[in-house]
């Protein structure tokens, strides 16, 4: 809201200056909610005589563009030099071709080694694909794919910029913040040094040219998720669950927040993990273990794809377990996976 604020604010012109008041930095901070919002104009001279016209054209442009903020806009002036605002610094996600949050609405459901699986089946069909764990109190993406020891170096571009260096495993590059901590830590972050954590790996890391990065969402919906969804462009959303009808309870709380007005992601479809067990001994066998067609159901009523059914298969477990996800050595598993990344590309193409 503030960036649109600060948009929306280009069209005031300083009438001695004939700079809008943005680029010329006049405007030296914008803090907005749906129903706040507070300006701070700075003034290079004391007793600016257009100081308080331009305060007033202000107060009427966001009581104008914000209805619901009526009574509650401040626009306050001071005097001073203006700061000119500092160039923001590209994020390496530009570089990415569609990034897509693989999410689920509570933990326990497999997300995690649904991102790796799939990961590995869009490498296999030719794409050039990245993970980044956003994980950030519980990342697995690391020890999945067998680079715990992994010390990401740092590299600066011409400008000195600073950016972080990813592993890659299997021809996947990888960025988690398993990396940066001990693994025999209690991980206490308070959600400030969480998400501004998540925020360096989100623009600092140095992928290189994906088609495809895949972000492990944390479970539920909090803090992390609205960093994410706030700072970067998602190209859609992938929701896990399995068939238990309270795991699809909170598949739609995850695809209600995609789909909320202000954050308008498209939700690409929804994965059903774990859908049924089949012994090695029974190949023809089908023990629905967790009941049968929760996720699918919600789908088709809630009018959003259904991606496909992964079933309960041991070796999936045992291969994140090692660190060689399953996709890598067992071909009747992968056609699970491919053909959930197939119903993924389809909606992207859709969008």
């Amino acid at each position: 809201m503030e960036q649109q604020i600060r948009k929306l604010l280009t069209a005031v012109v300083h009438p001695e200056t004939q700079q809008n008041i943005v680029e010329s930095g006049v405007v030296e901070s914008v803090t907005a909610r749906e129903d706040k919002i507070t300006v701070v104009l700075c003034f290079a001279k004391a007793r600016d005589p257009f100081a308080v016209r331009i305060k007033n054209i202000v107060e009427k442009m966001l009581a104008d563009a914000y209805p619901a903020a009526e009574g509650n806009i401040t626009v306050v002036i001071k005097e001073g030099t203006p700061r000119a605002p500092q160039p923001k610094r590209e994020s390496t996600t530009v570089k990415v071709g569609k990034i897509i949050a693989v999410a689920s609405g509570k933990g326990g459901v497999g997300k995690s080694t649904v991102t790796a699986n799939l990961a590995l089946t869009l490498r296999n069909m030719g794409y050039r694909v990245g993970v980044l764990d956003a994980d950030i109190y519980g990342p697995s993406q690391h020890k999945m794919f067998n680079r715990e020891g992994y010390l990401p170096d740092a590299v600066q571009d011409e400008a000195g910029n600073d950016y972080i260096v990813p592993a890659e495993s299997m021809d996947i590059e990888l960025m988690s913040i398993g990396f940066f901590i001990n693994p025999n830590d209690a991980l206490m972050w308070r959600g400030a040094m969480a998400t501004n954590a998540l925020k360096q790996l989100l623009h600092q890391t140095q992928w290189g040219g994906l088609d495809f990065l895949l972000i492990d969402m944390p479970p539920g919906t909090g803090d992390i998720h609205l960093t994410i969804i706030s700072e970067i462009k998602l190209d859609g959303a992938v929701i896990v669950s399995t068939p238990q009808q309270v795991a699809v309870a909170d598949v739609i709380r995850g695809v209600e927040m995609f789909r909320h007005e202000q954050v308008a992601v498209p939700v690409l479809g929804v994965v059903e993990n774990m859908a049924w067990f089949t012994p090695k001994e029974l190949p023809d066998n089908k023990y629905y273990i967790f009941g049968k067609g929760g996720a699918k159901s919600y789908a088709a009523e809630a009018g959003v794809p259904f991606l496909g059914e992964i079933p309960l298969i041991q070796s999936i477990m045992e291969g994140g377990e090692c660190g060689t996800p399953t996709v890598e050595t067992d071909p009747e598993v992968e056609k699970y996976y491919r053909a959930v990344a197939e119903g993924i590309i389809t909606e992207i193409v859709k969008e």
